[in-house]
């Protein structure tokens, strides 16, 4: 005899919150359960403010929701999908517009517990209104035989006019394919064809697509040939990892360039909508400031430089950026303060309605304002600055080159044993070499085939390489730095170069450092273009797309990686538009100027994935050695290393949550051959999202759960620590132009010229004319102040928005040891940092190194690592 039943009800409150920018509402929907009590006084203290307020009043069958059996088909569809229950509509539905603040509302959505449906493992949502809506979770109590049940879903809803399929969500479970209960199979599938789309026309904000393409935008040749650039991607001589695909109309000029939006429309640049920034976050700042600085700030400074040329003339007129400001005539701050929201402006330049540009002290200025010039932290920051990824150890004496020399000729270094063995503390070159004594910064030849071109612009600079000695305390003492010129005569003559010693008065003291600020400029053009752009925001853009066509929301590894892609397709989206495109801000402050991405394609030539993981970087730089008893299996050659040393510690927490988690999903290496999805995604980011790069052998077969946790915690890796560690000292080292110049504008002085002459009797005048020029140096302090800072909802590693995203216990569990362990890294980076014995954690400067400290406040920090590269 059957057991029959009680009728059931199950009821659900939710809480909506409202925000209206520039015209458009962005709805998002948040479950909370109130008392009758709270709602009350809550509408009494609301309803007089609401009087003031435009009403939008959505009631009765505007949305509605279906469940959807996990455990019974429906007959009707020939047992290949879940049956459905009775449709349930949004009750109470009342909100308000506000303007930049949240404003919220709840509602009640009651289902019929139905015996027939039993316990449902997705829902149907049926948006009827003419406006989207965020739906962040919906969450079911006492549902029998399982309690509470929830589906996270943080996702627009589009009316229902807008898409040919209904929206589907799946409850907080993974389920491998292979698994997945046979009455969601069908969903599970249609959902991913539905994100794949067709791959024709162009996309609509409301489309969920999710395709690729090749750097086909990055020019404008509709607008002359110098606003041309070459395609990235899809050749063997410029290959590039692909982006999301828009779809746009090809340009007049170029049927293989993709059109260009116009400045006013560049933040509406297609992305997934669920890609795109629609939280109350900085990153809202973000996509309007670079308009605005796009639009209208760089403008306006142009029209006051074009008029009354400028440059500064001391180190004093730099410091009164931060001190005093910079004087600006009223009617440009006019400009840039009627099209620029007053938020955005305050924070940009806090003008307070004055006339003067102010910017925030960097914190490489904030103890002694000359501590940077030093050679000790110059030596430091490749230990400890925004770029601390490329010094390697030097294996051979004079460093050699790699570059085809029957294309490029001899381009070995002309550094001898004379310009540094009297400078090697005791040691001969051969026992400094033997001992491990010597590093090198070497940007040699990632710049010379660049180098003709690029000298051809406003640009004048050299190609680099700089050797350093690894002192008794732990610190690098540059030796020498090496200048390098194309031959006059062509490429397979060779290079041109000089040799500069340290020295400290006079002029030549004046060249030293003048020798320094060239490296200093390959270094931030390399940092921007490689370490930072490349090697993190383009190399991840590809798996965010294939894990969105190829891996179910049910999927244990789309569960995993999805927090660490966050707003990442929005943001290249907007660099696109704003920053790496023709005649962008990027071209604009770098000294590749119009060469920076497709010099960026040929490093890419040699982007190896399995290197990206910061163990096997260490070994392939030299800078570590396997040792089996040293922690993390290395022992570093650089003891006092910060980056390194603070960075296997994240790295080691970050593989051992991986290895937990997906040793739970995978028992074995069969589990992985087996996964279809999982398959078909690695197939997908090798074939087609790397595609350029397919033949290579180093690339993972994806037949071992070792594999797959090697894999997924190098994304991880990428996408959080190592892009936390190149992006948030931006403007803390970088926001005082002369640390670390980002264009050279003239050769080194000769003597015998009033040039040279200016050396002694003018230093400062002579270095300011030699680097980055007032208006660049506005624009590109600009640029990075708002890129260095954390948004005030930022998700951190080890952090999750919403604490039941999995409904697995074991997975939950190992998530907060890994938070544990996080937290007990931060507590030693500090002890670390307090520790006056490692001379290079704070350095000349007294700027503790916290880029890789896990969480931060809001703003201009220097320290934290967000989960996803959001800015």
């Amino acid at each position: 005899m059957e057991r029959e039943l009680p009728k059931k009800r199950l009821k659900v409150e939710m809480e909506m919150k409202v925000v209206e920018v520039e015209g458009e509402v962005f709805w998002s929907w948040k479950k909370k359960k109130e008392k009758k009590k709270k709602k009350k006084k809550e509408k009494k203290k609301k309803k007089k403010k609401e009087k003031r307020e435009k009403k939008i009043i959505f009631l009765g069958n505007g949305v509605s929701l279906q469940l959807v059996s996990a455990a019974h088909t429906d007959p009707a569809a020939n047992g290949l999908k879940g049956k459905l229950g009775k449709a349930a509509n949004l009750e109470n539905w009342i909100t308000k517009l506000t303007s930049l603040t949240a404003g919220e509302s709840a509602f009640d959505v009651t289902f019929d517990w139905e015996e027939d449906v039993g316990v449902p493992g997705a829902f149907i949502i049926r948006n009827n209104h003419p406006s989207e809506f965020y739906l962040k979770t919906l969450t079911l109590e006492d549902v029998p035989g399982e309690g509470r049940v929830v589906f996270v879903c943080n996702s627009w809803v589009y009316p229902a006019n807008k898409n040919k399929y209904d929206r589907i969500f799946f409850r907080n479970q993974a389920i491998l394919p292979s698994d997945t209960p046979a009455p969601l199979r069908w969903y599970r599938e249609q959902e991913l064809i539905n994100l794949r789309g067709d791959g024709k026309g162009e996309r609509k904000e409301w489309d969920r697509v999710y395709d690729y393409d090749v750097y086909n935008d990055l020019g404008d040749p509709d607008n002359g040939a110098d606003s041309a650039r070459q395609t990235l991607g899809g050749s063997s001589e410029f290959p590039y990892p692909r982006r999301g695909r828009t779809g746009r109309a090809p340009t007049k000029t170029d049927p293989t360039c993709e059109s260009r939006l116009g400045i006013v429309d560049s933040i509406n640049v297609y992305v997934p909508r669920d890609e795109k920034f629609g939280h109350l976050k900085m990153s809202d700042f973000v996509a309007y400031g670079l308009k605005a600085l796009t639009q209208f700030v760089t403008p306006a400074l142009r029209m006051k430089f074009d008029s009354t040329p400028g440059e500064f003339d001391t180190f004093q007129d730099v410091l009164q950026m931060y001190e005093g400001g910079i004087p600006m005539p009223k009617s440009i701050l006019d400009n840039i303060s009627n099209n620029v929201p007053t938020p955005l402006l305050k924070e940009m330049f806090r003008t307070d309605g004055e006339q003067f540009l102010k910017f925030p002290v960097p914190h490489v200025l904030k103890d002694n304002n000359s501590a940077w010039r030093t050679d000790e932290e110059f030596g430091r920051e490749m230990l400890a600055g925004v770029n601390p990824l490329i010094i390697r150890l030097l294996e051979e004496f004079p460093p050699a080159s790699t570059l085809d020399p029957n294309v490029y000729g001899n381009q070995n270094s002309t550094i001898t044993k004379a310009h540094i063995s009297d400078n090697l503390e005791g040691f001969t070159i051969n026992q400094a070499l033997k001992n491990k004594k010597l590093f090198i910064l070497d940007h040699h030849d990632s710049i010379m085939p660049y180098l003709r071109r690029i000298n051809t612009t406003s640009t004048k600079t050299y190609a680099t390489r700089t050797i350093l000695l690894l002192k008794n305390d732990g610190t690098l003492k540059p030796l020498v730095i090496e200048l390098s010129l194309p031959h006059p005569n062509g490429d397979k003559f060779g290079a041109i170069s000089t040799v500069y010693t340290p020295a400290e008065h006079g002029a030549e003291g004046t060249i030293w450092q003048l020798a320094k600020a060239y490296v200093a400029v390959n270094d931030s053009g390399y940092h921007q273009l490689i370490s930072h752009w490349l090697n993190t925001h383009a190399v991840i853009e590809p798996f965010v797309i294939a894990t969105n066509r190829q891996l179910s929301s049910l999927h244990p590894i789309y569960k995993l990686l999805d927090p660490h892609y966050r707003d990442t397709m929005n943001i290249n989206a907007l660099a696109r538009q704003t920053l790496i495109n023709a005649g962008g801000i990027l071209e604009m402050t770098v000294f590749p100027g119009k060469f920076a991405l497709e010099m960026s394609a040929t490093v890419y030539k040699n982007w190896v994935l399995p290197e990206q993981t910061l163990p096997a970087d260490l070994l392939k730089r030299g800078v570590a050695v396997e040792d089996p008893s040293a922690p993390h299996g290395l022992r570093l050659l650089i003891e006092d290393y910060p980056y390194a040393v603070d960075g296997l510690e994240i790295w080691s927490a970050i593989k051992q949550w991986v290895t937990d988690y997906c040793s739970y999903y995978y028992k074995n290496n069969e589990a992985v051959i087996k996964d279809t999805e999982l398959q078909s995604w690695w197939k997908e980011v090798r074939e087609v999202g790397h595609g350029d790069l397919k033949d290579k052998q180093w690339w993972p077969q994806m037949e071992s759960v070792e594999e797959l946790i090697e894999t997924c915690s190098t994304i991880i890796w990428i996408a959080s620590a190592l892009h936390a560690a190149v992006n948030f000292g931006q403007y803390p080292y970088a926001g005082y132009l002369p640390n670390r110049p980002t264009v050279s504008r003239r050769f080194m002085p000769e003597k015998g010229t009033k040039e040279y002459d200016e050396l002694s009797t003018n230093p400062d005048l002579a270095f300011l004319k030699t680097i980055t020029a007032e208006f660049q140096t506005l624009i590109g302090v600009s640029l990075i102040e708002i890129l260095s800072r954390h948004a005030s909802d930022e998700l951190y590693l080890g952090q999750r928005e919403h604490p039941e995203w999995t409904s697995e216990k074991t997975p939950l569990q190992a998530f907060e040891k890994f938070g544990k362990k996080l937290s007990e890294i931060e507590d030693r980076i500090m002890s670390r940092n307090n520790d006056g014995k490692l001379k290079n954690r704070a350095g000349p400067v007294k700027f503790p190194y916290t880029l890789l400290c896990p969480t931060s406040e809001e703003g201009l920090t220097a320290k934290g690592i967000p989960n996803s590269i959001s800015i």
